[in-house]
């Protein structure tokens, strides 16, 4: 009997109210966990029966036999209501709910942009799902677009994922309003700020949204399940990810299409024929932002990775560490830092880090990487005979 782990956050905003108990029974697409205030419904993605209830996962005994039936969603013909019903988050790792996003006013010129830049490298899971089933996100793309009353559509894709490319233009050929742009083939092209200027010409910055473009941008995938939750009355309960890196399919990983959510994520490596030896840490996400796991990491509805590393090589020098918002921040590298057995005697964020004004700092111009001698010659002079640093291109 397979266990599933469903977290009961996994959404920017508080974590869900449980809905169920220890022991009962429950089937698929069944409301397990509703949203309190900022925040998603969950829905169990398997039939099964409920192991335990926490402070922060519900554990579920999947049953062998799982039939593809599954509670709909409501009958409302109010699409903001079944996306919200469905439990829809931003899928390409931000997890901010859809139905919130979806408030915004994008009448009188606004755009709604479909995020298909699949920005992290090794990550191909949106590039085959665009080139398998185009419609399915122009579905959700014109859905998205009759909510927020947007004047045109715009499917951003790297130039060169050009079949997916290639794919989407014939699906939205005979709409007059959607279409397809390229953005550079450079990372981070998926950044919102970093869309918006190349689909718009408007800079953002650090701590502006897109719609002070008048935009909105949404990660197709995202999208998918938008058309989902309208047309099929089917809330969100699975993720496509990717699995790459030390496994048996090394050369080109493998993409895994609508896998359940809770699903642990060595299942998926077995799946990829196991580890290639030898082999380092489990990463969850993309090489760039991904953190930590392990083989029992479940499946959510951010996850767009499971990679399998090189060993660290190991280093007993004191190192500093750059900081910068498109990769690894402080307490990653640290941990990178402690795993290579090195000693971290300085650090600094990327001179171009400043602060958003409300404690965060973000890029005041992501994919365009200053030079770092300067800060080096910092670290340099507080002891660091070497960098650790999660810039985006130097």
């Amino acid at each position: 009997m397979m266990k599933i782990f469903l977290p009961l956050r996994q959404h920017v905003g508080s974590p869900c109210r449980p809905l169920v108990e220890e022991g009962s029974k429950v089937k698929k697409g069944q409301l397990i966990a509703a949203v309190e205030g900022l925040g998603a419904n969950i829905h169990s993605s398997v039939h099964g029966k409920v192991a335990s209830v926490g402070e922060n996962v519900i554990e579920i005994d999947a049953f062998e036999d799982q039939p593809d039936e599954f509670v709909k969603l409501s009958d409302s013909d109010d699409h903001m209501e079944l996306i919200k019903e469905a439990g829809v988050v931003g899928a390409g790792g931000a997890g901010f709910p859809t139905h919130i996003k979806l408030q915004a006013d994008l009448q009188d010129g606004g755009m709604l942009i479909a995020n298909g830049a699949e920005c992290e490298p090794i990550l191909s899971h949106n590039t085959l799902l665009m080139e398998e089933n185009p419609e399915i996100v122009v579905r959700g793309l014109k859905y998205a677009m009759e909510i927020t009353k947007a004047s045109q559509g715009i499917i951003a894709i790297k130039k060169i994922n050009m079949d997916a490319a290639m794919s989407m233009a014939k699906a939205c050929k005979d709409i007059k309003n959607i279409n397809v742009k390229f953005l550079p083939n450079m990372y981070p092209a998926g950044d919102e700020r970093v869309i918006v200027r190349e689909m718009t010409g408007v800079e953002l910055k650090p701590g502006q949204l897109p719609i002070e473009a008048k935009a909105v941008v949404i990660n197709v995938e995202t999208l998918k399940n938008i058309a989902r939750a309208i047309d099929d009355r089917m809330p969100v309960m699975t993720k496509d990810i990717t699995v790459a890196g030390r496994v048996g399919y090394a050369k080109t990983g493998h993409v895994f299409l609508d896998v359940p959510m809770g699903m642990p994520a060595g299942l998926y490596i077995e799946k990829c024929g196991g580890y290639v030896k030898p082999h380092g840490e489990i990463v969850l996400g993309g090489p760039f932002t991904g953190k930590k796991g392990s083989e029992d990491s479940p499946v959510t509805k951010t996850l767009g990775g499971i990679l399998v590393a090189m060993p660290f090589p190991q280093h007993n020098k004191k190192v500093g560490i750059i900081a910068c918002e498109c990769g690894a921040q402080e307490e990653r590298l640290k941990e990178i830092a402690m795993s290579m057995g090195a000693e971290v005697v300085a650090e600094k964020k990327c001179k171009r880090m400043t602060d958003d004004g409300r404690g965060r700092y973000r890029c005041d111009l992501p994919g365009t990487c200053p030079g770092q001698a300067e800060t080096v010659l910092y670290l340099k002079k507080h002891g660091a005979q070497a960098i650790i640093t999660g810039t985006c291109e130097d």
